[in-house]
């Protein structure tokens, strides 16, 4: 019991290390994205990935705990640290690429979320793409068209002003246009997945005209390929 402990908390180490001392092989300039204590993203990505490997690495080899620990610590740890480096790079690309335009650009966790807020996106009650909407569209196709190794789910909201039925509907018509844009600008559209969510999940209260506003929105989640390989 006392080695299989061991070699996970060694595990754990060497992977952490590793990846805040590896190259980004999508970073030509060779940096690396950091949260809020300075670590490496991909560092933490790598480090936690590597501590669920191990662990499940130890739970499938049980005549050999402490060498089925290292096995599941390294291939999980690489796959997330893989993830990890591809993020950070398109993560900047991104916010480069939307600063000014209204849209803000969020990281959670290995998914990167965009938000796009109503005053740039549709009019009221509208599903035709806004003239102020083509700029940033277009800068977004030109991202997913360079970074295409995730897939990319588009969700529209509204407020809570009028039918829930009609609202749930304008939603979905709002998300669907976003992906026929993308798509006719040369995005694959098997990475495309949309969704209508209405007045769920508002963002702030539908008690006054700016709340309102700020619920009337799109959001374009990236997330990894299962099985896709990240090296």
């Amino acid at each position: 019991m006392f080695t299989s402990r061991r070699m996970i908390i060694v595990a754990t180490a060497v992977a952490l290390l590793s990846g805040c001392a590896s190259q980004n092989p999508y970073d030509s300039q060779g940096g690396q994205a950091q949260d809020s204590t300075g670590m490496s993203k991909t560092a933490k990505y790598g480090g936690l990935g590597a501590l669920a490997g191990a662990l499940a690495g130890a739970a499938i080899d049980h005549n050999n705990r402490g060498k089925g620990a290292l096995i599941g610590a390294a291939a999980v740890g690489a796959a997330a640290a893989g993830y990890g480096y591809y993020a950070d790079k398109q993560e900047a690309a991104l916010r480069a690429s939307m600063a000014n335009t209204g849209v803000e650009v969020k990281r959670e966790g290995d998914q990167i979320k965009l938000i796009m807020p109503g005053n740039i996106t549709f009019g009221t009650d509208s599903s035709a793409i806004a003239s102020s909407f083509y700029s940033p569209l277009n800068n977004l196709a030109n991202s997913f068209k360079q970074f295409n190794q995730n897939n990319i789910e588009i969700i529209g909201y509204t407020d809570s002003t009028g039918s829930r039925q009609h609202n749930m509907d304008l939603s979905l018509q709002r998300a669907q246009a976003v992906s026929t844009y993308l798509t006719s600008q040369g995005v694959d559209g098997t990475r495309l997945s949309v969704r209508g969510a209405g007045p769920d999940q508002p963002i702030a209260s539908n008690a006054d005209a700016n709340g309102r506003a700020q619920n009337r929105r799109v959001e374009v989640n990236l997330k990894p390929i299962p099985g896709q390989q990240y090296q």
